[in-house]
């Protein structure tokens, strides 16, 4: 690898039946190979998942039964998606999904490929390495970067947001290699990304919500974050100790 501005780069994104990565389908699969000075090759497909679309699937990405009729099915795309993607970094947002959800498919399939040794680079944990954005949502990072929308929710519409998103945050990066070697790291967040205390800083997160969350299967960046919060809570003085005039006594 050598300078970040011109190694060659994956971006992709999956529209799938749901989020069970084992059982789940994929019904629209995005991929983009490039620099961050060209795009070099597109793969932008629609795929029949043999099943019908859940409502509440469609209403998030708008893919409906009719849209898929007659496409292709995903084991007929599977040696054209790989070979796009070869051994390059793969790129995107919360990306371990679409990883999983391909691999699955791969396994699937009985495909002798594997993209799960491909050097992984999520723009979400950017984005909180970053945090400088009200929330690391997509959408709400091509809004903090002023990125002109693509449209709906699609596949190659995401890819193409996605792309100027990390442009925006591979700032301050010289190689990929260093980008790599960063993200092999925990990153401390600022605020709890969901559930009731959504938004707040983890110092005004109850200690007994941080213990149970600490336990929980979470990401490493979150279980990172809980931990360093309660790490710091414990080596703080009560505040009894710390205002008695008369401790020393």
């Amino acid at each position: 690898m050598g300078s970040l501005k011109t190694d060659t780069l994956i971006c992709l994104d999956c529209e799938t039946t749901g989020l069970d990565t084992e059982n789940d389908e994929i019904i629209e699969l995005a991929i983009v190979k490039f620099t961050l000075e060209k795009e070099i090759d597109s793969l932008d497909l629609l795929i029949d998942p043999k099943r019908l679309i859940p409502e509440e699937s469609i209403a998030i990405h708008h893919i409906t039964d009719e849209m898929v009729k007659g496409k292709p099915y995903i084991e007929d795309v599977l040696d054209e998606a790989v070979a796009l993607i070869g051994k390059y970094p793969i790129m995107g947002h919360n990306v371990g999904f679409d990883i999983r959800i391909i691999e699955a498919a791969l396994r699937r399939h009985n495909h002798s490929k594997s993209i799960t040794s491909n050097p992984v680079i999520d723009t979400l944990r950017l984005a909180r390495l970053y945090g400088e954005s009200p929330k690391n949502s997509l959408e709400v990072l091509r809004e903090h970067f002023n990125i002109p929308e693509e449209g709906a929710h699609r596949a190659m519409n995401d890819v193409i947001v996605n792309i100027k998103v990390f442009e925006r945050l591979a700032y301050g990066f010289k190689t990929t290699h260093e980008m790599l070697k960063r993200l092999e790291r925990p990153i401390t967040m600022k605020t709890f990304p969901f559930g009731k205390y959504r938004g707040l800083y983890f110092r005004e997160i109850p200690i007994d919500y941080l213990h149970w969350a600490g336990h929980q299967n979470f990401d490493e960046d979150l279980l990172h974050s809980i931990n360093q919060e309660r790490k710091r809570r414990r080596k703080q003085k009560p505040f009894f100790e710390s205002s008695n005039p008369f401790k020393d006594l």
